[in-house]
């Protein structure tokens, strides 16, 4: 005598994540023009970003030879370069921006950008605006 037992769906395969080697840099900053008021635009203001780089350093590690990693001087002056770069609204497309930015020039899987604005025209007591992305590349 079979049973009819009911059919158990297939587990779906799960995107298991593998832990990847991490280049960070944080704090690096530069008077941007970027923001949503006229006055943000004309006189400026700081911006702080930190960057985490997704990468394999075992090349770099086994060889101990910069051209097999990530140049983090040239990543900060990318970044720097983008602060300093066309005025945009809103830190969310800053940090879209530095995204693009060291996606074209670095080998790298995955990149973690918090640009922070610390003189933001906000009228109460704050210490600190932030906005992180993290995206994958393509």
């Amino acid at each position: 005598m079979t049973e009819n037992l009911p059919s158990r769906p297939a587990d779906p395969a799960p995107h298991a994540p593998t832990r990847q080697d991490r280049i960070a840099i944080s704090g690096i900053g530069a008077v941007g023009y970027h923001g949503v008021f006229d006055q943000e635009k004309r006189v400026g203001q700081p911006f702080f970003v930190d960057v985490t780089l997704f990468t394999n350093c075992a090349p770099a590690a086994r060889t101990d030879d910069l051209e097999h990693t990530v140049n983090y001087g040239a990543v900060a002056e990318t970044v720097k370069d983008v602060i300093v770069g066309d005025p945009v609204d809103l830190i969310e497309t800053l940090a879209e921006r530095i995204v693009s930015s060291l996606f074209a020039s670095y080998e790298v899987s995955a990149v973690e950008v918090t640009v922070h604005k610390p003189k933001a025209p906000i009228q109460v007591t704050f210490a600190d605006v932030s906005v992180t992305i993290y995206r994958e590349k393509p």
